[in-house]
């Protein structure tokens, strides 16, 4: 048995050797490059035509139309109004009433961005302080306020500014000893603007609040806790130390609360009932009344693309002082 298995292992062919792996096809490093930097924008390119669409087509429309001259025969005919060029920017721009709602419109998102960031700030600093069952109850409070429409927002500071029948002249009759019975808030524009003011800033806080409270939460403890060691206190402590933390995030509140009260228009439309006195006339305002009001459909036009340019260069500034900032850090 031994020497019949040694003969047939001896007759057996030996096995070939395994085939050697074909090397793997490495692609060329210029390639890798592309297709990574290339990736990014892949990606974003759904958004980015998203935005094209929902937001370009009318925005370019916008811009036609302010070249154009829209009335209502065009409107109804559904024929092309005439091209006259730059001549609906030469009136509006040469309209000292416009400078006058350009330079209140400035103004009032100035007041409300300020007091906006103001009072998010402070709400978030107390948010900080409290315990965390007073923190649950302040944040949810917040969410409310953040999450009512403006309808009703600005439903509710009527009644309370009502010149019959509302809780402020009441509260201030009772408290100055004054008679505020029939005291109309909207008859004088500082007056008027200033329960304006009231509601969006209202309507804002719970936004600056919620954000600047996150950010405050990824301050590290131990910075703070150094700093108090060396003896910095209160307004020296978060001047020196925690606001430098913030401050990129502070920016971009800021900016977007900046750009949200410049185009402010619910607020006032709702307040004045539909019927907003020119006083009260901001750009938005403004850019509706004259294309839906007046029916000079080009002219609101242009007044709602200056609106943009103004809106644009606000935030360039912005942005530039974000970009400095993080170079900074």
């Amino acid at each position: 048995m031994p020497s019949s298995t040694r003969t047939e292992e001896a007759v057996r062919p030996a096995e070939p050797p395994p085939s050697p792996t074909p090397p793997r096809t490495r692609r060329p490093p210029g390639r890798r490059r592309i297709a990574r930097r290339a990736t990014p924008y892949l990606l974003i390119a759904p958004t980015i035509a998203t935005l094209l669409l929902v937001l370009g087509y009318p925005l370019l429309d916008m811009i036609l139309l302010s070249f154009q001259d829209m009335t209502r025969k065009e409107l109804f005919a559904g024929s092309s109004p005439p091209w006259v060029g730059p001549d609906q920017y030469r009136m509006v721009l040469s309209d000292h009433f416009f400078w006058v709602v350009v330079a209140r419109t400035v103004a009032f998102a100035a007041v409300c961005a300020t007091l906006t960031m103001l009072c998010g700030l402070g709400f978030a600093l107390l948010l900080r302080e409290v315990s965390p069952w007073v923190r649950t109850v302040m944040i949810g409070v917040l969410v409310a306020v953040w999450a009512m429409p403006f309808m009703v927002a600005a439903s509710v500071f009527r009644w309370l500014s009502d010149a019959d029948y509302g809780v402020i002249n009441w509260l201030l009759g009772r408290l100055t000893d004054s008679d505020f019975q029939g005291h109309n808030w909207f008859a004088d524009p500082w007056q008027g603007f200033a329960v304006i003011v009231a509601v969006v800033v209202w309507g804002a806080i719970p936004f600056a609040a919620i954000t600047l409270h996150a950010a405050l939460a990824q301050v590290p403890a131990e910075l703070e806790e150094a700093a108090r060691v060396d003896g910095a206190r209160g307004l020296t402590l978060f001047r020196h130390v925690t606001f430098p933390m913030i401050r990129p995030l502070f920016v971009v509140v800021a900016a977007l609360s900046t750009i949200w009260d410049f185009g402010a228009f619910s607020q006032i439309w709702l307040m004045r009932g539909g019927q907003p006195e020119r006083d009260y006339y901001l750009l938005g305002v403004y850019s509706f009344i004259e294309s839906f009001a007046v029916n000079r459909y080009s002219a609101g036009a242009a007044i709602a693309v200056v609106t943009v340019l103004l809106l644009l260069v606000g935030s360039a500034v912005y942005l530039r002082q974000i970009l400095r900032t993080g170079e900074v850090e």
